[in-house]
């Protein structure tokens, strides 16, 4: 781990002339610890819960590697713009698996979801093109939830505790999110709608964003079926 940022709701901007309140500019935590709980590190909050943050959505995690990567992009981002409340390496989103169980300090995380980027990022960059940037690339980070709260080091290590080669990876489930079926051809659309079942299938998988997966998935059946 790299290190750990955490942020309080303040008006980032304005969308239509109404505030907009978001906590994703977080400050780098100086303190060796902090405690875990089943929502938030101490310190960081969310605005809007509904998208960010809550029980599946406790921790952001960030591949520090990502940052340079956008920067060759053009994209002005420094650790911690991302919203991100830990920034890792050795971990990305081709091998951290959803349900993968990580210990941190005395605490227990699973991971439960990739991010899926929204206006905030972009007026947090003051770019609208890292929205389809984030979902082409696929340097989405990723959620945990919570399975045992405690005191977590602000460096040091996350360590792997469980992990079910079953489950689909995090780009596995960003590829099931965001491709276009429709310019896909026989061979590959099948492997696709393989590839979306085994990612609905996976138990840690939060339930707001099957229910979005799903909700995808019936509503292009139904457009087929027409």
């Amino acid at each position: 781990m790299n290190e750990v940022f955490v942020g309080q709701p303040s008006v980032l901007g304005t969308k239509r002339d109404v505030p907009v309140y978001s906590a994703i500019a977080k400050s780098r935590v100086e303190t060796p610890f902090l405690e875990l709980d089943e929502i938030n590190l101490a310190g960081d909050d969310q605005a809007d819960r509904t998208v960010h943050g809550g029980v599946d959505k406790a921790v952001y995690v960030y591949p520090a590697t990502h940052y340079a990567a956008w920067a060759e992009q053009g994209f002005p981002v420094s650790p911690g713009d991302f919203g991100e409340n830990a920034s890792v390496t050795g971990a990305d989103e081709y091998d951290v698996r959803v349900g993968d169980v990580w210990a941190w300090g005395d605490a227990l995380v699973q991971v439960s979801q990739p991010r899926t980027p929204c206006f905030k990022l972009a007026m947090k960059t003051g770019r609208k093109d890292v929205i389809p940037a984030m979902i082409d690339s696929g340097r989405s980070g990723w959620y945990l939830r919570v399975l045992r709260t405690g005191v977590v080091p602000t460096s040091g290590r996350m360590t792997l505790e469980e992990r079910d080669p079953v489950n689909p990876t995090i780009a596995e489930v960003y590829v099931a999110s965001f491709t276009n079926v429709a310019q896909l051809d026989d061979v590959r659309r099948d492997a696709y709608w393989a590839l979306l079942d085994r990612v609905l299938a996976a138990p840690a998988l939060s339930r707001q964003y099957r229910d979005g997966l799903a909700s995808a998935k019936r509503r292009r059946e139904e457009r087929n079926a027409g």
